[in-house]
């Protein structure tokens, strides 16, 4: 839990950065988005460990977890109902949902047991997102090179494609579809991008599976 509290003593940190690199995250939300518009509409989902909401908003997701209820205190400001928990326990029986998202998996204390337990409470044939930075790209590189001056990233996990590919087949999830955003150095980010299909140029990949 060390990573909730930094969390929670550091909300308008966490919001400004948003502020400061805007592009960079409207680029994100368009390569999730994508992915949310290979969903059948009128679904019911959640996303796990959903901070202050900024990308549950964007995506009309009205419900989530988020173990920081300073963050989650913000995300209910944006009319989103939160359920304090982690994503390791999810405190929802099983088959509740036709998606999972997760935007936030490199400060998650147990990936494997979290895509588990999003396998569990998704119904038949829903689905997985997930976005993450990958750690063979140069953002996730810039945060492990300065990692010692982070508030945010000074415990974080990066994960390569392969290997979050290879937990999701573990966890049961097949149909993998990958698009990918961020090209270029973080602060070089001037203009929201286009993301491309597959992986590999851009830092931040988002990955589809069905259960």
């Amino acid at each position: 839990m060390i990573q909730s509290d930094i969390f929670n003593s550091h909300v308008e940190e966490y919001e400004a950065w948003y502020e400061k690199h805007n592009d960079a995250y409207l680029s994100e939300v368009a390569a999730v988005k994508e992915q949310f518009l290979k969903l059948p509409e009128n679904l019911r989902g959640i996303e796990v460990g959903l901070g202050t909401g900024r990308f549950a908003e964007p995506l009309g997701i009205k419900e989530g977890i988020e173990p920081a209820m300073e963050m989650a205190k913000i995300a209910m400001n944006r009319d989103i109902e939160i359920m304090k928990g982690v994503a390791e326990h999810l405190p929802y029986a099983a088959l509740q949902f036709d998606f999972v998202l997760f935007v936030t998996i490199c400060h998650l204390d147990n990936v494997k047991e979290a895509f588990a337990e999003a396998h569990r409470v998704l119904k038949n044939g829903g689905s997985i997102i997930v976005g993450f930075l990958d750690k063979d790209q140069s953002v996730a590189k810039q945060y492990e090179d300065k990692r010692g001056r982070s508030t945010f990233f000074k415990h974080a996990i990066f994960y390569s494609v392969d290997r979050v590919e290879n937990l999701l087949k573990e966890a049961g999830f097949r149909n993998f579809e990958y698009n990918q955003s961020l090209f270029g150095k973080l602060d070089q980010i001037k203009e929201v991008q286009v993301p491309k299909q597959g992986y590999g140029e851009g830092s931040f990949v988002v990955v589809k599976a069905d259960k």
